[in-house]
């Protein structure tokens, strides 16, 4: 990704926060955190990365009421960033916070199996 690219994105992460969280009125849109924005070489996509607290069903419908709002969301970007062409917007899950919880889960699992083995052979000696 260019310089530019990535200057975008972060501008647009900024201004995205922004928007969803004072902007839409949508009631399917929870709380919802923008983890990153990755922006194409041509600056003509972003790929809007979202964190949605609840669970799949809430995940689901503030998906549907972003899509929804896309139209909204990209005519606010394109007033508020001077570019010659807003990019589309597409909205995915960021999993990664996910797949950072359930590593931290196996970790205090082993950590606690571990200390459970050490109990053990104590009580025994």
């Amino acid at each position: 990704m260019s310089l530019r690219a990535n200057r975008v994105g972060e501008q647009m992460k900024k201004e995205l926060g922004e928007i969803i969280s004072r902007k839409i009125k949508d009631p399917r849109v929870g709380f919802v955190t923008v983890t990153d924005v990755q922006v194409t070489g041509d600056l003509q996509q972003a790929t809007v990365f979202i964190s949605v607290l609840g669970d799949e069903e809430q995940r689901e419908n503030t998906l549907r009421g972003l899509a929804k709002a896309k139209g909204f969301i990209r005519s606010e970007i394109g007033q508020r960033i001077r570019l010659r062409k807003t990019p589309e917007i597409l909205f995915e899950f960021d999993e990664s916070i996910d797949y950072g919880n359930r590593i931290e889960s196996l970790l205090h699992q082993i950590q606690d199996e571990g200390r459970s083995k050490d109990e053990e052979r104590s009580k025994e000696e």
